[in-house]
This record gives C-alpha cells, structure tokens and sequence, in this order.
C-alpha cells in the first residue's frame, strides 16, 4: 500500500470524515478509498454494541461493488451456538484480535468462515475497536487475494482502526442519545431536545389529540400481588397500548404509574383534526382488543384486565417544564385536564372508551351522549360521549 495515501485516509478520519454524508456513506467511503490504496479488500464489516433496552448491537456490511447492508441484532444472539462459535465473540469477550486463513486448519473451528471460503475468501482478520469508555466493539477484513493479506496490509488495517474508532464512537455516541431520548421521551421529544429546546421556558403551542389512561382495579392488584408480577403485568398492559398508539401516529409522553399520557399532533404533515382523531379512535379499538385478549397466569387464577381511555382534543403547551436542573418534556393545560377528568368519568361510568364534545364531534363514528357532567376545576359540565358499540360496566 501507498503510505501517503494510507495517510490521507487517516487525516481524513481524523478529520470528521465530514465529507461523508452518515455512518454507511461513511463505511463506504473508507473502505473505497483503502482499495484505491491499494488494500485488496473483498469485505468489510464494522459492527457496533448499542445502549438500547432491546437491541444488542448494530453492524454494518460493506462488499466490494455493492451498497452498504444495516442491520440490527438482539440480545438473543448471545445465546445461539451461531455466536458461540463466531470469531467475533472472542473479540467482543477477550478484546483479542483473530486471524483466519482459509488455507490454515485451524480456521474450521469457526463454521462461519465456511460460509467466507465458498465465497473465495482467502483471509480473514477480525479486530477490536476499542472506544473511550473501555468498551470493545469489532471489525472484520476479509480478502480475496491470493495467499491472503500481507504483513504490510495487516499494517496498514492497524493503522486504520484508532482513527476509525474515533469517528464510529462519535456516531454511536449520536445515535445513543437519539435513542436514549425516543426511549424514555419520545421521538418527537427527542429531535427537539436534540435540536437544542432544552432550557425550561422553551415551550410551543401545540394542537393535539390527547390520549389518558389506567388499568382499572391497579391499587387491589398491587395489593394482593408481589411487586415483581405487578411490573411484568404493567409492562404487557402497556405493550397492548404503545403498539397501537405508535402504529397510528402518537407519541408516547409519559408513564405515570398504571396511567399512560399520549398525544397525537394536528398539523399539515399529519392531516387534519378529522383525520388524526379518526386514527386515534382505531388506536384506542386496538388497544381496547388487546387488553380483551391479555390473560396473565398467577397461581391456579387467569388474571383479566380492563382499563379505560379518555379522548380529547385541543392546544397543549408542550416543551419543558420543571425546577433547577430536573427538567420534563411534557404538555400542561386546560385541555390535558379535561382528558385527566374525562379518564376518571370513564372509570364511574364504566366505560372503556370516552370522549369530550370536541373530539366526539371532531370524529363522529358511532358515539352515544352519556350526559353532562361537572368537571373539578371547569366553570361548565362538560358533554360526555361513549361508544354506541360499548355497554356500562359496574366495577366491583
């Protein structure tokens, strides 16, 4: 390999790799520039461990000719005899790096390598990508020149890999916040928080349909059940909501308790109020089927569930709100209120499913007046609509 171009590449990292576009414009690139180099590389793969409560790593597939292949693996991959048995689990466990000739016998013990000697793969060199924060993460060169790569292209791929990691850890580091923040505020949250609303006072004006509710009878379970069976039963209860509420548009917002906070944006990317409070309607018909349908074993008892959702739609003040250093992406006002009193009337009721006078006229599909009533807080009763298809159920 040419040393002056070896280390333009490296400068180049260094850099930014600024003139690369994302992480695979990126991949692509460095492993573009290292063959015109002249590393004869068939195969790069660069794969990354994530912060993310169920994906364990992502990687990243570069072929000779070929665009760049994503993909994402779960934690259940630690498991297989597959990773077992991979060259990469020994560089992701003992921070090794492994080499494998195809014309060397001991490369049988790994079966991938198989798979990379019917390709015509002639070498394979798996190494450890060490970011600032001690943890080990991988890359993999594979070769299809004859005798393998030489000692100075194995040179050269140590060269490589401090700036790489760099770059890769700078990426990741991006993509963690991202996902930490769609994680544990929400997507739409997270790009503004990124985007830098972050100081409290930074708030919009925000037109919303507005989702509120609990899992009825949650103080008596929690009462009569250990707190271990309480939160595995909440996480399926809420798994039955998230679901439909994401599949149709919403957002998440916060978790409090049994109680679930979500809203939907009324805006031109989105549609009209119609058109969003008719996709929050089929939500809250999925969701209301899924919690049906949850039966949880506890002893010789099958645990069933109901919970019950207010709807409403309105301005929300959305943004962050809190004291000091504690902050809360979140959304106050009168019409948050009104979906927090209208939940409760649902719960008298007994009802699954209510709504305001505003959303119900908004989306007119099937609601049934079930009459005025004072709400804490609000000069006026407020109309009260259930669905026709719902009958009332008296909690015990």
């Amino acid at each position: 390999m040419e040393s002056s171009e070896l280390q333009r590449i490296i400068n180049w990292l260094i850099d930014g790799a600024r003139s690369s576009g994302g992480p695979a414009k990126m991949i692509a690139d460095v492993c573009e520039h290292l063959v015109e180099a002249g590393l004869p590389l068939w195969r790069f793969g660069i794969f990354i461990r994530t912060l993310h409560p169920e994906i364990f790593g992502r990687n990243f597939i570069w072929r000779e000719g070929q665009e760049v292949e994503i993909g994402t693996v779960d934690f259940e991959i630690l498991d297989t005899p597959e990773f077992a048995k991979s060259p990469l689990r020994i560089v992701f466990e003992e921070g090794l790096e492994v080499r494998g000739r195809m014309d060397d016998p001991d490369s049988k013990r790994f079966p991938f390598l198989d798979d990379m000697r019917a390709e015509c793969v002639t070498d394979y060199v798996a190494t450890p990508m060490r970011f600032l924060d001690g943890s080990v993460h991988a890359c993999s060169w594979t070769t299809r020149r004859p005798g393998g790569f030489s000692d100075n292209h194995i040179a050269a791929i140590h060269s490589i890999m401090t700036p790489l990691a760099r770059v890769s850890e700078i990426i990741s580091l991006r993509r963690t916040a991202a996902m930490l923040l769609d994680t544990y505020v929400g997507n739409r949250a997270g790009a503004r928080i990124l985007g830098g609303q972050i100081r409290r006072g930074h708030n919009d004006t925000m037109q919303a349909a507005i989702w509120l509710s609990d899992l009825r009878g949650f103080t008596a379970l929690s009462d009569r059940l250990p707190a271990e069976t309480v939160v595995e039963i909440l996480n399926h209860y809420f798994d039955c909501q998230v679901t439909a509420i994401r599949g149709h548009g919403g957002e998440v917002l916060k978790f409090m308790g049994d109680g679930l906070l979500a809203v939907f944006p009324i805006d031109e990317y989105v549609g009209d109020a119609a058109h969003v409070c008719s996709r929050v309607l089929e939500a809250a018909r999925e969701s209301r089927a899924s919690v049906g349908a949850l039966a949880y074993p506890v002893g010789d008892v099958i645990e069933r569930f109901r919970f019950g959702v207010a709807l409403h739609v309105g301005n929300i003040l959305y943004g962050n709100i809190g004291g000091g250093n504690r902050l809360d992406f979140t959304c106050i006002g009168p019409a948050v209120n009104l979906a927090a009193r209208l939940e409760k009337i649902a719960g008298r009721t007994g009802r699954t499913v209510v709504a305001s006078e505003g959303f119900a006229s908004v989306c007119n599909d099937g609601w049934r007046e079930l009459g005025e009533f004072p709400i804490a807080g609000f000069s006026k009763a407020q109309r009260v609509y259930g669905l026709a298809e719902e009958t009332s159920v008296v909690m015990a």
